[in-house]
Parts: C-alpha cells; sequence; structure tokens
C-alpha cells in the first residue's frame, strides 16, 4: 500500500485511492489509538457522507461512541473534541483540494493532530487490516451514533467570546465573504455578524461538487469582484473545511498568511501577550515577513512545512502564534490547530486596534517578490535524488546570489513539486522558477 497520511491526514481521490474499506479501517484504529469516545466532522463534499458511514461502522465495531458533529470546520472538531472531554477527534476533509477529492485526518483528545510516530502507529494497523474479525464486537457491544445537534453553534460562540472577551466589538465594519461552498458556509457570517459587521457573503451554498471550485481561499478573484462591487472595507475567503483564510484589503490587494501573522505578532507584542517575543513560521515564509519581525525585534522559528511542525515548535517553546503563507495561522492560546475563523477574528481585532485602513495596517510587511510553480509529476519524491533537477537549482542559486533563495520541496498533499524562488525582482523570480520548473517536469513530469 503507498503511504497513507501526508502533512495532514489521509489524503486521495474518494472511492478510488481513500476508499470505504480505508475508512473503516481508519474508524477501527481511532478507537485502537485514541479512545472509544470519537468526535467525527467533515465538508461539504459529496463524498463525505460515505466515507463518514464508513468511518463510523469502524468506530462502533469496536464499541465506540461517534459523536457526530456534521457539517463544520477542521478547527470546530478540534475545539469540540476538547470541549465535549472526547478521547479523539476525526475531520473528513480534503481541505483546499478539489472537490473528487477526500482526507481524513485526526486529533487527540486535547484537539492537537497526531504526532508522526502515532500516524505510522494508524498506517500500520490498517495496512495489517484493521482489527481480526474474531475480535470485533456484536450484539449490544457495538457502539452507537449521537448527534451533536449544536455543534457549530458551540464553536461559534467560542470564537465570539475571545473577541469580547477584549473588548473588541466590528460594528461599522462592512466585509465580503466567499466561503467556498465548503464548511465555513455555516460558520464564519454568523459570528461576524453576531459581533456587529455587515456581512456580504458569496459563495456560501454548497452542492458537493462545487467544493473550491474556483472560488474560496485559492481563487480569490471572485471575492476581489465582490470588494470592488460593495466597497467593503476587507475581504475574507476561507478554503472548504476553513483551517485557512486569505484577506483582500479595500483596494484589492491580496493578503497572505505572512503578512497577517506579521500584523497579529506586532499586535501581540504591544499588548505584552507574545510569549519571548518570538513567533513561529515555515521554510516557505517571504523573506519579507523575517525582516519585518527583525525589525519590529520579534524572533522568527522557522520549520518545515505542514502546520503540525509549526503547531510542535509552538508547544516545545512556549509560543503563541504560528502560521503559514497558505493562511493556515495557529493562535495557541485560542485553539489547537490552524482556525480560519478565529484567526479573522483577531486580524480584525488586530486592524481596528492599530486603526487606519487594512492597507496601511498590512504595510508593516513589503514582501519580496516570490514565484511558485506547482508542477504535475509520476512521483513527487523523486525530485530529491534527481542530478538534473540539483543542476538546475544550483545553476539558478548562483544567478541570485545572496539576494534570493530557492525552495525545492514535493507537496505533502499532491502529487506536485513545488518550486518556490525569491528574487530581487518579480521577472528573475519567474525566470529561475520557470527553468527549474521546466527541468523536473522533463524528468518527473506526467
Amino acid at each position: 500500500m503507498a503511504k497513507l497520511f501526508g502533512t495532514d491526514g489521509a489524503r486521495g481521490v474518494a472511492n478510488t485511492e481513500l476508499t470505504c474499506d480505508i475508512a473503516f479501517k481508519l474508524g477501527q484504529a481511532a478507537v485502537e489509538f485514541l479512545g472509544k469516545t470519537i468526535v467525527v466532522g467533515k465538508d461539504t463534499r459529496l463524498s463525505g457522507d460515505m466515507l463518514e458511514s464508513a468511518l463510523n461502522a469502524g468506530i462502533m465495531s469496536r464499541g465506540g461512541t461517534v459523536l457526530a458533529a456534521g457539517i463544520i470546520p477542521t478547527p470546530g472538531v478540534a475545539y469540540l473534541t476538547r470541549e465535549l472531554h472526547a478521547d479523539g477527534g476525526v475531520v473528513i476533509s480534503a481541505s483546499h483540494n478539489p472537490p473528487e477529492y477526500n482526507g481524513i485526518k485526526f486529533f487527540d483528545s486535547q484537539g492537537f493532530k497526531l504526532p508522526d510516530e502515532v500516524e505510522a502507529s494508524l498506517e500500520g494497523f490498517v495496512e495489517a487490516g484493521g482489527t481480526p474479525q474474531d475480535q470485533l464486537l456484536a450484539g449490544d457491544e457495538v457502539g452507537v451514533v449521537v448527534s451533536v445537534e449544536n455543534a457549530c453553534e458551540l464553536y461559534v460562540n467560542h470564537a465570539v467570546s475571545l473577541v469580547r472577551g477584549e473588548g473588541m466589538s466590528f460594528e461599522g465594519l462592512k466585509i465580503a465573504l466567499d466561503t467556498g461552498h465548503g464548511a465555513a458556509s455555516l460558520t464564519t457570517a454568523h459570528a461576524l455578524e453576531e459581533l456587529g459587521a455587515e456581512v456580504i457573503a458569496i459563495n456560501d451554498d454548497f452542492n458537493g461538487t462545487d467544493i473550491n471550485v474556483q472560488c474560496g481561499s485559492t481563487h480569490l478573484e471572485p471575492l476581489k469582484n465582490l470588494m470592488a462591487a460593495t466597497k467593503a472595507n476587507i475581504g475574507i475567503a476561507h478554503d472548504g473545511d476553513a483551517d485557512r483564510v486569505m484577506f483582500v484589503d479595500e483596494l484589492g490587494n491580496e493578503i497572505d498568511g505572512d503578512v497577517v501573522e506579521a500584523v497579529c505578532a506586532i499586535d501581540l507584542k504591544e499588548r505584552g501577550l507574545l510569549p519571548g517575543n518570538t513567533v513561529v513560521s515555515t521554510v516557505m515564509c517571504n523573506l519579507g515577513f523575517t525582516k519585518a519581525m527583525e525589525a519590529a525585534g520579534i524572533d522568527v522559528i522557522q520549520t518545515q512545512v505542514g502546520d503540525r511542525y509549526v503547531l510542535q515548535q509552538l508547544r516545545e517553546g512556549g509560543y503563541v502564534l504560528g502560521g503559514e503563507q497558505s493562511g493556515h495561522m495557529i493562535f495557541l492560546k485560542h485553539n489547537s490547530t490552524g482556525d480560519g475563523l478565529i484567526t479573522a477574528c483577531q486580524f480584525l481585532s488586530a486592524c481596528l486596534r492599530k486603526g487606519g485602513t487594512v492597507s496601511e495596517v498590512a504595510s508593516v510587511m513589503q514582501r519580496f517578490p516570490q514565484e511558485l510553480i506547482n508542477v504535475k509529476v509520476t512521483d513527487k519524491h523523486a525530485v530529491t535524488g534527481n542530478d538534473a533537477v540539483a543542476k538546475a537549482i544550483e545553476a539558478g542559486s548562483e544567478k541570485l546570489g545572496d539576494s534570493g533563495r530557492i525552495l525545492v520541496r514535493p507537496s505533502g498533499t499532491e502529487p506536485l513539486v513545488r518550486v518556490m524562488v525569491e528574487a530581487p525582482t518579480s521577472e528573475q523570480a519567474h525566470e529561475v522558477a520557470a527553468e527549474i520548473a521546466e527541468v523536473i517536469e522533463k524528468e518527473l513530469g506526467l
């Protein structure tokens, strides 16, 4: 069997790569490694019902109790797992991936994603065939499903209470919102309106096949158009499971995770709420971010890509803020995983405390030109030992000298190799990235 877990759970095309059999065995694994009470939530994908049924069956076959949260953002499951004192949580979602994909990711009893070694144990359990037939329970020993009727409401109330606890209100704000036909359709507008904002939402319905399709945090054009039409103060866009968020300022400029983290880090430092005056990011963060943090007297710890690694560093160092350029942001005092809604609320609060327009607040960080090219490949891991690719990277590095950087890595969730180049000019960044991508496509492309 191919490696089941990537950087964010098990993921693949539903019913082809991620099958009901795998979901059933992962349900059994949840009880085996986490415990008998498991919160289960999902995003809006058509395959969610199918995989949820299989997963739940696996949990119940081991005598477990499913606390069914229904359609809810991933961070909502993390929050509910803690609040309901469950043994673990499971989310059925492929995050920002296209509708035909789905995924299964796990949380422990505290709402934290599982470490690599525990995921490896789950994978080994599935590979070995799950629970032996003669160990399955029968009769009145099998488990049950219990619906959590107010799941989204509990999560929304949590996010709202954090803002109100800081004495903040969003009265007078006009917000454009794109929920990407995903789980945030049930939560974000509600939360922002509770806090007093006027919200104009698009892509806030769903049919199971439209999630992330030319909308949401990975496709900001619809949001930009809405901003232009409504003259909103800020635009907010989520991915399918709302564990990430991207913004558009009042001038139509994109605001990614690096800028959000910079603004929020400085805000926390000014309020004396940034332990060690340190934040956590990944190797993908823009050079402009590290320079902005240096200017503000804030240290940056960089991890490998993946919010689990950001979280690990936060917990080990006792820090409270970490994030990724892609819009995953962890406010560890508020939730145990990337949380698009809480990030939106905290960023808005930071902007209001600073005063001025969103574009003015965001100017605390000046981005270095960056080019990111995703190359579809047959074997993404083969890029590491390929001589031709290594020579292309070396040639690009010579062109840039000390004025830029190159990062080539396999995607953790898709059959892609990502080529990222930062340079003094966008033309130079594009040129170097394109040259490397061309070699990767020639050597490893489909």
